[in-house]
This record gives structure tokens, sequence and C-alpha cells, in this order.
């Protein structure tokens, strides 16, 4: 009998791919052979995103994408747009099953019990979720850095978005259980390990063990091995004082915060129904710095929330400059459907939303380039990744000693990370993929670093 093949797609955050990778284990264990999504497979997975409109437009392309390469293949569907409406994901044409965030430890047998066409709904209230779920977290082929998951759920209730209701109320995995987890990674092999989560700042919130954030990470801090210790996106009101004296202590911990900012104008952040202002915001990234110097502070912006006027964007624009992130992640608002602000009246038209799209882009490439510029003639330790194509990246003009046949002496073009989060390229060799490099900077390229290895 042939091995069974299983092909796994996935939309969205960081936190969809960790599941993903776990889902692909799920199946590995039981036999299955894991392939390209493309290629001819008797089970498709779609890990779906719901934060925008097209988050679940991709999620039906991908769907149909199924059915045309194998339509005798099961077609199950998961995540956050399966979880917040799973009978219109279910009448979408193709789809065999629908799994909601509650039952993803069980999608084997579900797969396994379906019959093609009956149509199987698996998908329970996510607000009577109240564990933890766990999924194999070892599963990281063609990585080399790990994240580990170790929280789950969100009760901002922020008046754009839809998560809440897609993941469900806080749930943090157990102390023991993330250090196990750590352990494996390090004994993996791995020299980065990423805290990843929903609301990851809110770990340990309702647990009986009584341990938070600045807990697990002073565990954490003592795995011998762990290189580096990075965090995920963490919500400005959740950065504490213990929490940057224990970053400031250094290694393993990563000198590079994300802080989602939303919106740099008061007006728009109390629409938004987020818990800060710009003043707490300055005053919270000075702490930042203080403790942590050269610190990368990364953020999200969001352009075009109802009723942002011109003079509030322009706000934003100048409280991003002022703040000095490292990058930007912007992105338009999209109005979900069961949000509060989806029946706000004034929504913003499309192409104003793209010309302050591209505006704030522009200005977060500014911003990336400043700050990977302090770091010129300096010698950086660089974690390995992946090779790179020149051609994809903004280089200014590529120097003749990454070309030609210096570059193939050298060996290929690699892209790796500092701690604090500038991508940095420089020739070497495969064998040293997943390794810290010392690397001599020498010249920006395009919001990152050109440089060399320093060979010992």
């Amino acid at each position: 009998m042939s091995e069974k093949k299983v092909a796994l797609t996935t939309l969205g955050c960081k936190v969809n791919q960790y599941e993903s990778a776990a889902l692909e284990e799920l199946f590995r264990r039981r036999g299955y052979q894991v392939v390209d999504f493309d290629s001819p497979a008797d089970v498709y997975i779609i890990n779906t995103c719901t934060v925008t409109h097209l988050g679940d437009r991709k999620s039906r392309q991908l769907i149909r994408r199924a059915g045309r390469t194998n339509p005798e293949a099961v077609v199950a569907v998961t995540g956050c747009y399966a979880q917040t409406a799973p009978d219109e994901v279910l009448n979408v044409e193709g789809v065999d099953l629908v799994v909601g965030a509650g039952h993803r430890a069980e999608i084997v047998d579900l797969v396994e019990n379906v019959s093609k066409g009956r149509k199987v709904k698996a998908v329970e209230d996510i607000a009577r979720c109240h564990d933890f779920e766990e999924l194999p977290g070892e599963s990281h082929q063609g990585r080399v850095r790990a994240f580990l998951k170790i929280q789950e759920g969100c009760e901002n209730y922020c008046s754009y978005c839809i998560i809440p209701y897609a993941r469900g109320p806080l749930r943090s995995r157990s102390p023991e259980n993330v250090l196990a987890g750590v352990r494996n990674l390090v004994e993996s092999g791995f020299k980065e390990v990423v805290l990843t989560g929903i609301h990851t700042g809110a770990y340990g919130r309702g647990n009986q063990d009584g341990v938070d954030l600045v807990g697990l990470l002073a565990l954490l801090a003592n795995v011998p091995g762990l290189v580096r210790l990075r965090l995920s996106s963490l919500e400005p009101n959740d950065i504490t004082p213990d929490l940057l004296d224990l970053m400031a202590a250094g290694p393993p911990f990563c000198r590079h915060l994300h802080i989602p900012l939303q919106s740099g104008d008061d007006y728009i952040l109390k629409r938004m129904r987020r818990r800060y202002d710009t003043n707490y915001f300055r005053r919270l990234l000075a702490s930042v710095r203080d403790k942590l110097p050269e610190v990368g502070i990364t953020t999200d912006i969001m352009v075009g929330f109802p009723g942002e006027e011109d003079e509030h964007f322009r706000n934003g624009c100048t409280f991003v400059k002022e703040m000095q992130f490292s990058a930007l992640h912007v992105f338009k608002y999209s109005p979900r459907r069961g949000t509060p602000a989806a029946g706000f009246p004034d929504q913003v038209d499309p192409r104003v939303k793209e010309e302050r799209s591209r505006k704030l882009i522009a200005v977060g490439h500014s911003l990336a380039q400043s700050f990977a510029a302090r770091f010129l003639g300096r010698t950086a330790s660089v974690l390995v990744e992946q090779p790179v194509d020149i051609s994809e990246h903004l280089f200014s003009q590529v120097d003749q000693d990454l070309s030609g046949d210096a570059m193939n002496a050298s060996g290929e073009l690699f892209e790796g990370l500092t701690d604090n989060y500038v991508r940095v390229y420089f020739p070497a060799q495969d064998s040293l993929r997943g390794q810290l490099a010392d690397v001599k900077v020498t010249e920006l390229g395009g919001t990152g670093l050109k440089g060399r290895i320093i060979y010992k």
C-alpha cells in the first residue's frame, strides 16, 4: 500500500505558521508524506486567516485550487476563518471538513473518518475553550529559527479586531511544557527560539501556578545551550520594568521588541479601543531604550481606520518618525463583520488607504535604513539562515567582493538576522546554515546590511 500524502498551506501570522508545522507533524506520525500544496495529495489542509477580507478570499481560492489538483482528495479547512464562519466555509464547493480551534489535535482522525462530499463541521463555541491546546512543537524542518507557541487567546476586543472571536479567551501553556519544548529545540540544534502567542504578554494570566511572562523568561534563561531567546509581539501595556530589567541582563535575550502602535494619533487610538495614548507610548519607548541600548523596536501601523482624516494621518506619520522605529509593518484597515468598527459610518475610501499605505511604507523604509546604518563598520553576530538572490533585494550596488569569481570562492549569498533584528547579507557556505557567524559590516543593503564573515 502506497504512503498517503498530505499537503498543507498557511495564511496569516507566525502563530498560524507554527500551528501548520504542528499539524504536519501530526500527519507524519500517522505515516503520511507531506508534499507541496500544488502536488497531487490525498488530503489538503488550508490553515486560514480572517484578519482581513483578503484572507477570506485567498482561503476560498486555495480551496478551489486543491479541488482542481485532485478532485478526489479530502479538503479540510482550519484556522481563524474556519472558526469564525464555519457554515460559510463548509458551503464552499470542495470543502469536506471544517476544523475549529478546539479540535486541531484530532485532525488526522477527523480526516480519516470523513467521506468525500459528506461535509463535516467540527467547530465548537470558542468562548468555551479554557485549556491550552497542546500540539507537537518539534516540527521545524528547513528552519534555523524555532518558534514555540506559549499562549492562546485574546480579551482586548479592539474595535477593529476579529481575533478574540476567532481565538477565544486567554489560555497559557504550562511552564513545565514550555521548558521541555525549549530544551528539546536546543538539543535539536536550534540557536534561536522565538516565543509566540496571540497575546504573548498575557502569558500566565488565570493559571494556578502563578508564573507570568517574566517568571517564565527567568526560568528559560537558565536552559543550557540556549543562545538566543526572542519574544514575538508584545502589547505596550505588557512591557513592565521587571521585564526590561530581565532583558537588560543580556543573552540569551535578544535586543528586540515588536510593540504594535496601530496609530500615532490619539483620536484614532481611542476609536480603536487601544489601551494607551501617544504620551504613554513615548514614555515607554524611552524607558525601553534606556534599559536596552541599540534595541531594535519594530511595530504595526494601520492606515485608513474609519474616521481617519488627513490631519490624523499626518499626526501619525510625525509620531512614527519621532519614535524612530527600526522597521514598520504597514497594513490597510479591513472591515471585519461582527466588529464595532465595521459599522462605523465614516469608512475611508480604498484609494486613500492605498496612498497612505505607500507613504507610510516609504517612511518605514527610511527609518529601517537609518537604524541599520548605525552598525556600519562594526562586527555583528548573525544567525545564518538561507541563500538569497541578489536581484530580489534593494542593494545600491553589488560590489566586486559579493559577485563574480570572489562570490564563487566564498559561497552563495546568504542572509541572516542580528539579535536586534537587522537583516544582513554575506557570502557563506551552506554548512554554516543555522550557525552564528561574526560578520564585518561594510555597507547598507536596502533596509539591511552587507558584509563578510570573519573566520576565526
